[in-house]
């Protein structure tokens, strides 16, 4: 089973001719508003990836929709709490390639309480998996419980923060990175992927494929990425964090767990949304990638 610590936004996605400059002000040529965050996101993929998934989060008295899309999708929602804040927003910007600009706005994301975390902890089991991003609070209070309970430990560490990473990478199984997070990261510490008191690190490289660090069995390997027509790159890098939990706590090797989630990533790209679009298992399966 799952456990994920992670946002829930309402994401307001802008489709424009080209992403605003300083001082711009830009027409939007389309306007969206659905279920997103990091947080949320990722449940959604592991879901539909045939995973269990309990969500630990917040939102405010406006956000009983975001709890019902959750559940719809197949999250179990009862370690979701309603906080006074408003439930956290995410102003998306998307030119005509895919590529996108994001403000965020925490709002109930930074009100969970550490109560609220070792609550739900509490019923985890040994073996199952926590996740993480950067888009709440209690990260090192999670991990450090459920590295307790006998959980391993998953850290996408997004939106970057170098200071966070190195308070958890030692207590962190798995960390999952961009290609810019990743270069971030050896700005920031010095520190080669390979360095890492980490056992393993799995780096996104966006058309590029994936590049996979095994610390524990010194090697690396790099994916090829699967042919895709994208149109919208948000949400993309969550839906392949998803995917791939799920395929491991499904007990797959790294190796497969990460070609179901180059799959995902693929399709998710070919399509304008957040949460409300990422694909179920049985389209990857039905898919003919070429």
């Amino acid at each position: 089973m799952i456990w994920n610590l992670g946002s829930i936004n309402a994401d307001n996605s802008y489709r424009v001719p080209h992403l605003p400059e300083p001082g711009e002000t830009l027409a939007a040529t389309g306007f969206d508003c659905g279920l997103g965050g990091k947080g949320a996101n990722m449940s959604v993929a592991a879901a539909r990836a045939a995973a269990r998934v309990m969500h630990i989060g917040a939102v405010g008295a406006d956000g009983a929709w975001a709890k019902d899309r959750l559940l719809e999708y197949g999250v179990d929602t009862q370690h979701i709490f309603v906080v006074a804040p408003a439930t956290g927003h995410a102003n998306i910007c998307v030119d005509p390639a895919g590529e996108n600009s994001i403000v965020l706005y925490p709002g109930a994301n930074h009100a969970i309480t550490e109560q609220m975390i070792g609550g739900a902890l509490a019923e985890a089991s040994p073996g199952d998996i926590l996740l993480m991003q950067n888009e709440t609070l209690g990260q090192q209070f999670a991990a450090e419980t459920a590295q307790t309970l006998g959980l391993r430990v998953a850290y996408a560490a997004a939106p970057f923060d170098a200071e966070a990473v190195a308070g958890l990478a030692h207590i962190a199984d798995l960390l999952i990175l961009n290609e810019v997070e990743a270069a971030q990261l050896l700005a920031a510490t010095g520190q080669e992927l390979s360095d890492l008191p980490v056992d393993d690190v799995v780096v996104t490289l966006g058309g590029d494929g994936c590049k996979w660090v095994s610390n524990k069995e010194k090697i690396t390997q790099t994916y090829a990425a699967y042919p895709a027509d994208p149109v919208d790159t948000t949400g993309a890098g969550d839906t392949f964090t998803g995917y791939l939990l799920a395929g491991l706590d499904r007990g797959m090797d790294m190796a497969d767990a990460i070609d179901l989630a180059m799959r995902a990533g693929a399709l998710m790209v070919a399509r304008h949304g957040t949460a409300d679009v990422i694909p179920d298992l049985k389209e990857i399966l039905d898919h003919d990638f070429g």
